[in-house]
């Protein structure tokens, strides 16, 4: 058994960090200059020069960090289902989460790196780097945030808070019809704006109440995040409101998902019925 694959989510993650804040280096400096080097996927959503930089910039990190666990990263999801059915352990990644943010330079966007066992995100860090922010949450160590030069802040969702304004984050693009729908159980809400994967970070850091999905995602979008929600106490659940859990399946696309520091009768069995299947 190699040393890398013994090592525990709490020991990898200053390595991790590092990584996260190398990548968005790379990020940046593409990020100031005029040519984004703009493509389009198979799917019409962009691919940019900075989404590769940060990609090959992780991939190679983590290849030397734990080179016999396996990467999975939106820039190399072509592994076929045969041969990841077969993990128990692999690291997923999104080099560049909310490139259609990058493109506009509003910031919202981030590095997302995670550590999948068996299922379940066991560590994860997500950094942005326009506005120097890093979130983490590992085994064995909880939920963190670290703003610019700040200390780091310990992250733990209240069980017993109540808002009487819920404060909902929710996708600019993605299932507004059925989100207003959501809303209307509420006494009364107010929205959150906020790309990437930051809109569970602000779950876990109690800046917000719920972030409800309706619309696809990807495994690589969400993973990084629900580590730092769930080590913060939080939850991320799916329609049948059960954690989401990680290469179950040949699809690489999440359900339908609302991330909460707990579940409350007052919204779960409407959103349950509001949820539909992404694939």
């Amino acid at each position: 058994m190699s040393t890398s694959s013994i090592r525990t989510p709490a020991s990898l993650l200053p390595d991790i960090v590092q990584l996260s804040r190398k990548a968005g280096e790379a990020i940046m400096a593409i990020y100031q200059e005029k040519d984004l080097g703009i493509e389009y996927k198979a799917d019409n959503s962009p691919l940019t020069r900075a989404d590769l930089a940060s990609h090959h910039c992780i991939e190679q990190g983590l290849s030397q960090l734990t080179p016999d666990i396996p990467v999975l990263s939106e820039e190399s999801d072509d592994i076929r289902w045969e041969e990841r059915q077969h993990w128990s352990c692999y690291w997923l990644v999104d080099p560049l989460d909310g490139t259609k943010e990058f493109v506009k330079r509003n910031g919202e966007f981030t590095v997302n790196i995670a550590l999948i066992k068996q299922g379940k995100p066991v560590l994860g860090v997500v950094y942005s780097p326009v506005k120097d922010w890093l979130y983490t949450g590992a085994e064995g160590l909880g939920a963190h945030a670290q703003y610019g030069s700040d200390s780091p802040v310990r992250l733990k969702t209240d069980p017993k808070y109540q808002p009487e304004i819920w404060r909902i984050v929710g996708s600019r693009s993605h299932g507004a019809e059925r989100l207003e729908k959501f809303c209307a159980v509420l006494p009364a809400f107010q929205n959150v704006p906020m790309g990437s994967s930051l809109k569970l970070c602000l779950v876990a850091a109690g800046k917000s109440d719920l972030y409800v999905r309706f619309g696809p995602t990807g495994e690589w979008d969400t993973a990084a995040a629900q580590a730092v929600v769930e080590q913060a106490g939080g939850c991320v659940l799916d329609g049948d409101l059960k954690p989401l859990r990680y290469n179950q399946e040949a699809s690489l696309l999440n359900p339908e998902f609302v991330v909460c520091q707990k579940v409350d009768p007052l919204w779960a069995e409407h959103f349950s019925e509001l949820a539909e299947p992404t694939h």
